[in-house]
């Protein structure tokens, strides 16, 4: 599951909606939503993030993180090493061919220990 689409299931949830309802009003097929959810479909495209963003009849807060959950939300990631220091291409490897081994708290230790060095 990507992070939009965990945020769109938690806000299908609150609002009592099925996932055909929800694509029966967004003129999309509930295998497609099923797949945004799952992280089975790319990121969705701007058109149709504002439909979502509008179904929800979400603003301002909520449709920003929306929007960055989005960006953050490609299943399928390429990373270009090329140029970097060899630790790079490594850990970029590693991380493929691991990460569904990695438990959710070490991900999230992962995730924010990568958040700090950055900033």
């Amino acid at each position: 599951m990507t992070p939009l689409g965990a945020k769109m299931r938690e806000l299908r949830e609150a609002r009592g909606v099925t996932l055909k309802e929800m694509a029966r009003a967004l003129d999309v097929s509930s295998a497609y939503l099923s797949a945004l959810e799952h992280g089975k479909r790319g990121r969705p495209t701007w058109g149709m993030l504002q439909k979502i963003i509008h179904y929800f009849q979400v603003i301002w807060d909520e449709a920003e993180e929306l929007q960055r959950l989005a960006e953050l939300s490609d299943p399928r990631v390429t990373i270009d090493t090329g140029g970097l220091e060899p630790e790079a291409t490594e850990l970029a490897n590693r991380l493929a061919r691991d990460i569904h081994r990695l438990a959710p708290e070490d991900l999230i230790a992962l995730k924010s220990e990568l958040i700090k060095r950055v900033r």
